[in-house]
């Protein structure tokens, strides 16, 4: 059965271009609810920690770079068929292979700085958004 949460952080290249509130705008339009949100910034251990699933990939390091380079915005989001439906609304990770209208496509600059995270299972949407938030900062 598909689950109703997902993570998603807005990179800090998106920060940095202040897409901030468009993106959390599309995310609302998506029908999706905020259940948790912060602004903060990933050191390069945290960053290390939380991408260790691509550790032996060529990208790791420039991917654990990046992600520690400035403020992401981390969300806990909240929708029926969250994951599955959250990565349609993001689009692909080529931003120039996403759909027209997705927020990739509308605010990505390259592969490597695709605008926004979104978890790919219900499983490391959980694991993920613990790495992020305690109980008492998701409603």
């Amino acid at each position: 059965m598909a689950g109703n949460r997902t993570l998603t952080m807005i990179k800090p290249g998106a920060v940095k271009n202040g897409h901030i509130g468009a993106i959390l705008n599309d995310i609302a339009a998506g029908g999706f609810k905020i259940v948790a949100l912060k602004l903060t910034q990933l050191t390069k251990d945290k960053a290390g920690e939380f991408y260790a699933v691509h550790k032996e990939r060529p990208f790791y390091g420039e991917l654990v770079d990046f992600m520690s380079s400035g403020p992401i915005v981390a969300a806990i989001l909240e929708k029926d068929n969250a994951v599955a439906d959250f990565r349609t609304l993001i689009g692909a990770t080529n931003p120039a292979d996403a759909a027209p209208g997705t927020i990739r496509a509308k605010y990505a600059k390259s592969i490597g700085e695709n605008a926004v995270h979104g978890s790919d299972s219900d499983e490391n949407a959980a694991i993920e958004g613990a790495f992020h938030f305690s109980g008492t900062e998701t409603f």
